[in-house]
């Protein structure tokens, strides 16, 4: 694993653009030496201790220089998002175990030091340390720290290089924050293949779109809701110059397919969680922007089953629980039991595979709504929904319920065609009974999280004291036993 080494890509393409941030340039060779100096204080500053270091940095030329220096020394980085609150950041750096905690403050003055660097062999002498601890709700709420190892991370940009590929002229847009494991990822994939990112600090529709008129951009990573501001800003046909749009993070609506499909783009949808080093599923080259194809099958090396409550395997086409298990999972919870590339982790998502073993995802762990003992996927509701004229954007949840345990409530996004009755009459005729709203609140931007994903508990804890019921015209539209 040596050639995975920052030192290795400065020997084998030292003079080769590495970096570009604003109006920095940092070529192999320079980042590696500026990642040396770096490494060198932060281990100073950390005591010389093996603890991992907080990072709760913004998206910087500094940032990366320091994510690769943690990475060259054996360092355990735990991101941390710059938006957390102080008392949220101490919190998950305390459960960490990390002395050191640095923000964009800190990192300027180490990064300032001309400290005396040592001679580290990064892989061997420091293979059997996590690489990451990065943070996730998962299915409880409270954030738990998934321990991802330096092999995952290399399997997870083996896996992804042999459904992508390379070019010799490839250079990656990194929109995505530097704490989440979308854009440590590309960081981790480019320094494998020695390609150049191209970071912004933070994602903006116009900057982004600059970027890969002018700067050569072949490769790009956003979210729905990112693209779908692109494709509106985009009057200049900047995103057909992109030979691959990897679309992941929550689902894209058919719309915004089927928007990318009369551009031609060449979006490949993807499914991953931070427990498998971000991509499980990508979708291949044949399968661009074709809405029915899901996901894409698993990425080489990943095992991936569709089971039943009970266990029992599912048929193609048939609804259940993901689980999946492969070289690029996590190495267990910190502060829980350690785990195995062989044991099965269960994700708690829901999908189906279809014949040709392609991946549709229905609903991810924190979103499925049991109402009167049915299952309701809110993805699948907001589709319908989003196709009723008036609604520009739709975003669906469950809030509780004595009688049913939980109701399906929508926050809607509209403009002057949306009438209610119509509305009601529209979801009556294309979603059965247990699927259809009975709440509604209508708002002027649907709540997102710090990496542009839908918060659907966020929508929940904002608007539930705001809800309206909808009014079906008969009573068998809301529930035939009601």
């Amino acid at each position: 694993m040596n050639e995975y080494s920052l030192r290795a890509a400065a020997e084998d393409a030292g003079a080769r653009t590495a970096l570009r941030f604003e109006n920095e340039t940092l070529s192999w060779a320079t980042l590696a030496d500026r990642a040396r100096r770096l490494g060198a204080a932060i281990e100073r500053a950390n005591g010389g201790a093996a603890a991992p270091v907080a990072l709760r940095a913004t998206n910087r030329a500094a940032t990366a220089a320091a994510l690769y220096a943690m990475f060259e020394r054996g360092i355990t980085v735990v991101p941390l998002h710059p938006r957390l609150t102080d008392a949220e950041a101490k919190a998950l750096a305390d459960d960490a175990g990390c002395a050191l905690r640095l923000d964009d403050g800190t990192l300027d003055v180490l990064d300032a030091l001309d400290e005396e660097t040592v001679a580290v062999d990064p892989v061997v002498a420091h293979a059997d340390r996590p690489l990451a601890i990065l943070y996730t709700s998962g299915t409880t709420g409270t954030p738990k720290g998934a321990v991802l190892s330096r092999a995952a991370f290399v399997a997870s940009a083996r896996a992804s290089e042999a459904n992508l590929g390379w070019r010799a002229d490839d250079r990656w847009l990194l929109c995505l924050p530097l704490c989440h494991v979308g854009g440590l990822s590309v960081l981790t994939r480019c320094l494998f293949a020695r390609k150049t990112v191209l970071l912004q600090r933070r994602f903006d529709e116009r900057a982004a779109l600059e970027a890969i008129e002018r700067e050569g951009v072949t490769i790009a990573s956003f979210v729905p809701t990112m693209l779908q501001r692109l494709i509106e800003a985009d009057d200049g046909a900047a995103l057909s110059k992109l030979r691959a749009v990897l679309l992941g993070g929550a689902a894209a609506s058919s719309a915004l397919i089927d928007a990318c499909a009369r551009r031609a783009l060449r979006v490949r949808t993807t499914y991953g969680l931070t427990e498998a080093c971000s991509q499980v599923t990508t979708q291949s080259e044949r399968d661009f922007t074709v809405v029915e194809q899901g996901c894409g099958a698993p990425l080489a090396g990943t095992e991936l089953r569709v089971t039943r409550e009970d266990g029992a395997q599912c048929e193609p086409g048939e609804v259940g629980r993901l689980s999946l298990r492969g070289p690029t999972l996590f190495s267990g919870y910190h502060h829980g039991e350690a785990r195995t590339q062989e044991q099965w982790f269960d994700t708690g998502d829901y999908g189906l595979l279809d014949a040709r073993g392609r991946l549709h995802v229905v609903a991810r762990r924190t979103d499925l709504i049991v109402t009167g003992g049915e299952n309701v996927y809110p993805l699948e509701v907001e589709r319908a929904l989003d196709a009723i004229d008036g609604v520009r954007g739709s975003m669906v949840f469950g809030v509780e319920d004595p009688r049913w345990g939980q109701l399906v409530a929508c926050a809607l996004v509209t403009d002057d065609r949306f009438d209610r009755r119509r509305f009601a009459d529209e979801c009556a005729k294309v979603l059965a009974v247990h699927k259809r709203p009975r709440r509604l609140v209508l708002c002027d931007a649907l709540p997102l999280t710090a990496a542009n994903k839908p918060d659907r508990r966020a929508a929940r804890e904002r608007f539930s004291d705001a809800l309206e019921d909808v009014a079906y015209a008969s009573v068998s539209a809301v529930r035939a036993s009601e």
